[in-house]
């Protein structure tokens, strides 16, 4: 299983992105899965549904199956994030893991950056930044830039940077973001 991730600020198309490019690699005959890490709370599960009375109640996970998918839910109930290791550790073997978010973490990633966000660039802070992808010309980068709009220029680079998620060093000390 190999890992790729996308990082940048919010509003920066991350997730427009892997919407594009999800299809293309499945295309191309991959298996995808993917994480995204979110900093606020969420809940995937709606109040009045029987998995949201069971979550509510205290249940520490709860697992939804149907014929067509199944789901597992999983209340930290205080305990710590987990970090990415330990989640991508709880995915099924798949080709291709693209990480969405997680910008503090030493996996490879792709830098996603907008002009019209304006915020600074993340991979002057980040040693496993190894592109940006953007939406207009960047003259004078150190790294590879890929057209944010030619999905195929970025499934391309993705096939051939993605690393085995075994061989990651995920510790890493000296990021500022």
């Amino acid at each position: 299983m190999r890992v790729i991730g996308f990082a940048g600020w919010s509003g920066a198309g991350k997730t427009t992105l892997l919407a594009q490019l999800i299809p293309v690699l499945v295309g191309r005959g991959l298996n995808i899965s993917t994480v995204k890490h979110a900093h606020h709370d969420f809940d995937v599960d709606k109040p009045g549904k029987d998995s949201h009375t069971h979550r509510m109640a205290g249940a520490r996970e709860v697992l939804i199956s149907s014929a067509n998918r199944w789901a597992l839910m999983h209340e930290l109930r205080g305990a710590p994030e987990p970090e990415l290791p330990e989640l991508l550790a709880r995915l099924s073997q798949v080709d291709l893991v693209l990480v969405e978010g997680f910008k503090r973490d030493g996996h490879p990633k792709i830098e996603i950056h907008r002009a019209e966000v304006g915020k600074p660039f993340l991979h002057p802070d980040d040693p496993k930044i190894i592109a940006i992808a953007s939406d207009h010309p960047l003259d004078g980068m150190a790294l590879p830039v890929i057209d944010l709009n030619d999905i195929e220029a970025i499934a391309d680079f993705v096939e051939a940077h993605a690393i085995p998620v075994d061989t990651v060093e995920w510790r890493l000390e000296s990021f500022r973001i």
